[in-house]
C-alpha cells in the first residue's frame, strides 16, 4: 500500500467551527495508520490557532503560515508531504467528514486506474435532518468547466440515483473539486503545484487543466464518500477572486486567436455580471478588477500562467477545449434569463465556435 500525505488547511477560526468532528472521522478510516500523514496549515496564523491545532490534533504536523495565500498553503503541506515520502498527495476541506472507506477508495481508484492523475470522491452535502441521511444531495460528482471558464459542480442538490452514475465505475471528470482529492504525488511536481499567483478560487480548475495538458484523465471515485459542511455565499472578496481568476486562466489558456473568435460571448457575459453587480453589491469590486485587468502585475500573471501551460503542453488546448461545457450553470441560482436565453444561445454559439478554434 502506498504512503499517503493528507492537508488540512486552517483559516483564523475556521478548526474551533470544524476540525473536530473531521479529526475524528479521519481517525475512524481503516487505512494503515503508519501509511498516513496529515498536514495542518495554519493560514493566516496567530500563536493561539496554531497551540489549538496542536492541542486539537495532536498527531498532525502543524505548519504554520501568515499571509492567507490558499494555494501557497496547498503548496506547502503538499511539498512537506513530498519531502516525507508520500506517494500519493490529498487535498481535504475541513468543514467536512469523510464516510468508511473514504481514503482506501480513493487510493484504490488511481491504484485501478494507471491512467488516471486524480480521482475526487462522490461528495455529499451535509444532511441536516434524518430524513437527508437516508437520501443525501450531491453537492459534486465531478467539475465542469464552461468555455468562458467559469466552474460549475455537476448534479448539484440531486440525489446520487437521479446522477446516472454507476458506484462500480470511474467516470471521466472536466476538474476535481479541492473539497476532496487525491493526486499523483509525480504528477503534482511535473506540473510544478498550485500556481500561487491565484491566491484562491479557480486553483483546482488550473490543476485540473494542467493534468489534462500532460495528457492524464481525472476521474470520480464513487465509492469514496463525503459530507461536506458546504454553504453557499458571494461577498466581495470571494466575487473579486472568482471573477479575476477566471480572467487569468482565460487569457492565460486561450491562443490569441481563439480570444478573438470569443470575443463577443465573453464580453456580453461580462456586461451581464457588470449589470448584476450593481444590486448584489458588487459593483465597486468589479470596477476594481477592471483596472487591475489593465496593470502591468497582471500581464505577468497571465504570461506566468501561459508559460506554465505551455510547459505541460502533451496533449493541444484544441482537444481539451472540445470537452468544455457552453452552459453556464450557476448550481444555487435558478434564473430564467439564464435557463431560457443565455444558455441555449451560448450552447448554440460553442458548437460552432469550438470548431474554429
Amino acid at each position: 500500500m502506498k504512503k499517503v500525505g493528507i492537508v488540512l488547511i486552517n483559516y483564523h477560526d475556521y478548526a474551533q467551527k470544524f476540525l473536530i468532528p473531521c479529526r475524528d472521522a479521519l481517525r475512524s478510516q481503516d487505512y494503515p495508520k503508519e501509511l498516513v500523514n496529515i498536514y495542518l496549515i495554519d493560514n493566516a496564523s496567530s500563536e493561539d490557532s496554531c497551540n489549538f491545532l496542536k492541542n486539537t490534533y495532536s498527531e498532525a504536523m502543524v505548519l504554520p503560515r501568515i499571509d492567507g495565500n490558499y494555494c501557497a498553503a496547498s503548496n506547502l503541506g503538499f511539498k512537506q508531504a513530498d519531502r516525507d515520502g508520500c506517494e500519493y498527495l490529498v487535498a481535504l476541506n475541513m468543514d467536512t467528514e469523510v464516510q468508511p472507506g473514504w481514503l482506501e477508495k480513493l487510493v484504490e481508484a488511481l491504484e485501478k486506474n494507471p491512467d488516471a492523475a486524480i480521482a475526487q470522491s462522490l461528495i455529499y452535502l451535509a444532511p441536516k435532518t434524518e430524513a437527508e441521511k437516508l437520501t443525501p444531495r450531491l453537492n459534486t460528482a465531478g467539475n465542469v468547466i464552461n468555455f468562458l471558464f467559469f466552474g460549475f459542480t455537476s448534479f448539484y442538490g440531486q440525489s446520487f440515483l437521479r446522477s446516472g452514475i454507476s458506484k462500480d465505475s470511474y467516470p471521466e471528470i472536466s476538474y476535481p473539486s479541492g473539497c476532496s482529492f487525491i493526486i499523483r504525488r509525480e504528477v503534482f511536481e511535473e506540473i510544478g503545484g498550485y500556481n500561487e499567483d491565484y491566491y484562491m478560487y479557480h486553483d483546482d480548475l488550473s490543476l485540473g487543466l494542467k493534468a489534462h495538458l500532460l495528457g492524464w484523465k481525472i476521474i470520480l471515485a464513487p465509492l469514496s464518500t463525503v459530507f461536506h459542511k458546504y454553504q453557499f455565499g458571494r461577498n466581495k472578496r470571494n466575487f473579486y477572486y472568482l471573477e479575476r481568476n477566471r480572467h487569468l486562466v482565460y487569457r492565460a489558456f486561450y491562443s490569441r486567436r481563439a480570444r478573438m473568435v470569443l470575443f463577443p460571448a465573453f464580453w456580453l457575459m461580462d456586461f451581464g455580471l457588470l449589470l448584476f453587480s450593481i444590486p448584489g453589491g458588487w459593483f465597486e469590486v468589479k470596477w476594481k478588477l477592471y483596472r487591475e485587468l489593465a496593470s502591468k502585475n497582471f500581464a505577468k500573471q497571465i504570461q506566468r500562467e501561459r508559460d506554465n501551460f505551455l510547459k505541460v503542453a502533451k496533449v493541444k488546448q484544441k482537444i481539451i477545449a472540445k470537452n468544455f461545457s457552453g452552459q453556464v450553470q450557476f448550481a444555487e441560482i435558478d434564473n430564467f434569463v439564464l435557463k431560457y436565453l443565455v444558455n441555449p444561445a451560448f450552447n448554440a454559439y460553442w458548437k460552432i465556435v469550438k470548431k474554429i478554434i
